[in-house]
């Protein structure tokens, strides 16, 4: 019967290939929109990752819920010791702290609130891949009263690498502090709104400032990003102890689940819509091929074979062809994937950010085996009908078209 069903499969050339072509188009294209989705999410969060939250964050309890109006409320005990213990478990990289604080920035002729991070400029280096330079350069270790300050900011206050400006904040116990700094560069981020108001320095300098020789929070590199929930299980298994909240990139960063949210919904309508179309092309294709060899089906009947068993040729001839355009699709669409990664596709900036992308297409496996799954199971579900329709068709009726 698979002999039989190969031999109908090559006899019939014109129909076998509009059929392989409809599966093929299909296959390729629902490689092709998975990889590009799966592509936006991944440079989303490794952005994100890699120009603010790190993979993870540790902060005493109730500091993300209460301390942005209060940080130094909470302010982490031992924090070198506590270090120490994060870094021996497997899969960090670095661990680097940071002491957040709000205040004025005021370059002689007008001063705007900002928010602020103290951090220790070469680690923050090795994390900060994410974050572009858009005028100057990176703080450094020797830049003891050197200072970052976000795009946005930089042009409200007209400032640029080379100025100085004069920090004011609050201390914790109520008298006001300042001190000069210049400013060393200017960065971006994929938010609008960070870099808006966002200002970094020498950690030691923010410590001077709120005469606080501690952090807030310690943020955390991975070698990888799929580390990210063993290693948040492991170190809160392992300081459960401290009275510390451990928090992912993902649960910081609010904005990307939203973001991710929006163009799933987007993109899944998409992948609907290239499923229809091969269901319905191959539903067509396999149709009129079907019932344009009713007469020979009608002679098969006639010399002994039973209905089910045309409808079983049928159904076979069709996987047939659903298994060999689905792995011709795979292997275009793969070829088209890198090929086209090569080239990369110019994208503008995503909803809150000024900065523009270059997308590719990954290569998913779940989304390559999903198409390929697709292709076959749409080729034979657009057989059932028109199989089962000859299989019940009289002999005589079927004959009468081979006259």
């Amino acid at each position: 019967m698979w002999k039989l069903a190969l031999r109908n499969v090559l006899r019939h050339k014109v129909r076998t290939g509009m059929t392989l072509l409809a599966i093929i188009v299909g296959v390729v294209g629902l490689i092709l929109s998975g990889g590009f989705v799966h592509d936006i999410f991944t440079q989303l969060g490794e952005v994100l990752i890699h120009s603010q939250s790190g993979h993870l964050q540790i902060a005493n309890k109730g500091y993300y819920a209460h301390g942005a109006r209060s940080p130094d409320k909470y302010l982490i005990d031992g924090p070198e010791a506590l270090r120490a213990r994060i870094v021996a478990t497997p899969g960090v990289v670095d661990v680097m702290g940071r002491l957040y604080f709000s205040g004025l920035l005021n370059n002689g002729r007008a001063d705007l609130p900002i928010i602020g991070e103290g951090v220790e400029p070469a680690r923050e280096a090795r994390l900060g891949s994410g974050m572009v330079i858009s005028a100057g350069r990176r703080l450094a270790d020797a830049d003891a009263h050197g200072m970052m300050i976000g795009h946005g900011l930089a042009r409200a206050l007209k400032l640029k690498p080379g100025d100085w400006v004069t920090l004011v904040i609050n201390t914790p116990d109520g008298a006001l502090n300042s001190m000069e700094f210049e400013i060393v560069g200017t960065f971006q981020t994929f938010s609008k709104d960070y870099d808006a108001r966002a200002v970094r320095i020498p950690l030691s300098a923010a410590q001077d400032l709120l005469d606080a020789p501690t952090v807030n929070v310690l943020v955390v590199a991975l070698r990888e990003t799929g580390l990210t929930e063993p290693v948040r299980a492991h170190l809160q298994h392992a300081l459960g102890d401290r009275g510390l909240e451990i928090n992912t990139w993902l649960k910081l960063n609010d904005f990307y689940a939203k973001t991710v949210e929006m163009y799933d919904v987007q993109f899944g309508v998409l992948r609907l819509i290239i499923l229809l179309m091969v269901l319905l092309s191959v539903a067509n294709s396999v149709n009129m091929s079907v019932f344009e060899r009713v007469g020979e089906f009608g002679t098969m009947m006639a010399l002994g074979n039973r209905g089910r068993r045309v409808t079983e040729l049928i159904l076979r001839e069709n996987l047939i062809i659903g298994l060999a355009g689905s792995l011709a699709g795979v292997v275009i669409g793969v070829i088209l994937a890198l090929l086209i990664s090569a080239i990369g596709i110019p994208m503008p900036p995503p909803p809150n950010a000024d900065l523009t992308y270059t997308a590719h297409i990954r290569i998913v496996p779940t989304v390559v085996l999903g198409a390929l799954a697709v292709g076959v199971v749409a080729t034979v579900l657009a057989a059932l009908l028109p199989a089962a329709r000859v299989g019940r068709i009289p002999v005589i009726d079927a004959l009468r078209q081979n006259v």
